[in-house]
């Protein structure tokens, strides 16, 4: 299936978005964060905010700044590891976020959740009316998981939810978001062509079993979301009523081409 007109209007005529970026797009090999990209991302979602959109930003990456600030060489096995690496790489992130986006003449607010949260009505209310006052305010809600205090949700068992996908789309659905953008390193759902070769699945109509038979990739080791959370992500939200997005968070420019309309990505539309 191709885009048509009705796809390009519907991101066109969005006013309300929800970008997720992914650890491996913000943060090296090695673990540390990538300032060219953390600077591509923040310029990106500046000139969205200057056009007039409000823009809620999900971030990963605060493990691997902690991997790096602790001078680990790989992602703690346990549980309290991980959560220490998670409370030095937060504040280096969101310090990196807040001099990036005061340059841009942005201001911007951190929002700490657990998919606990959710769970409760009051929680729930108090988050979604926080998160609406910031934009009324033109503030840019900076949303992570409270990795500290979580448990199921950074388990070393990388079964669990992963990599604030699900998050994302519990936030999306909260604020009542027209689109969700999931920025990751894959150019999008990739279906298997003749041979090893695959292409790129430019819309989905409706997520399906089928599409979670294209899911082939694996968690790596600084992230512990996969193209199979971000599948789970995109169905939650699309059933909610939002269309959603899954493309290259190192492509140049990505957010706007995304939401002028041109064929980047994966394009999932609300059945």
């Amino acid at each position: 299936m191709k885009r048509d007109d009705e796809h390009v209007e519907t991101l066109a005529s969005a006013k309300r978005i929800v970008v997720k970026v992914g650890s491996r797009v913000l943060v090296q090999k090695t673990g540390r964060p990538d300032a060219r990209r953390l600077r591509s991302l923040v310029k990106q979602i500046g000139r969205l905010h200057a056009s007039g959109l409000e823009v809620v930003l999900v971030t990963s990456g605060a493990i691997g700044a902690g991997i790096a600030a602790l001078g680990l060489t790989k992602r703690p096995a346990d549980l309290p590891g991980i959560q220490m690496a998670a409370a030095v790489g937060q504040l280096s992130l969101m310090s990196r976020y807040a001099t990036l986006f005061k340059a841009e003449r942005i201001t911007v607010g951190q929002v700490l959740l657990t998919h606990d949260d959710f769970h409760s009505k009051v929680h729930v209310r108090n988050a979604k009316r926080t998160i609406e006052r910031m934009l009324t305010h033109r503030v840019i809600p900076i949303v992570n998981e409270n990795d500290v205090v979580a448990v199921e949700e950074i388990s070393v068992d990388v079964k669990k939810l992963g990599d604030n996908d699900v998050l994302a789309s519990l936030v999306a659905k909260l604020i009542r978001s027209d689109v969700l953008v999931m920025l990751t390193t894959a150019d999008g759902l990739r279906e298997s062509q003749n041979g090893n070769r695959t292409r790129r699945v430019s819309v989905v109509p409706r997520v399906s079993r089928a599409t979670y038979r294209l899911v082939k990739t694996a968690p790596s080791g600084l992230s512990t979301g996969g193209m199979g959370s971000k599948l789970k992500a995109v169905e939650e939200v699309t059933k909610a009523g939002a269309v959603a997005v899954i493309a290259d968070g190192r492509k140049a420019g990505v957010l706007s081409d995304i939401l002028s309309g041109k064929d980047v990505g994966t394009y999932f539309c609300s059945p």
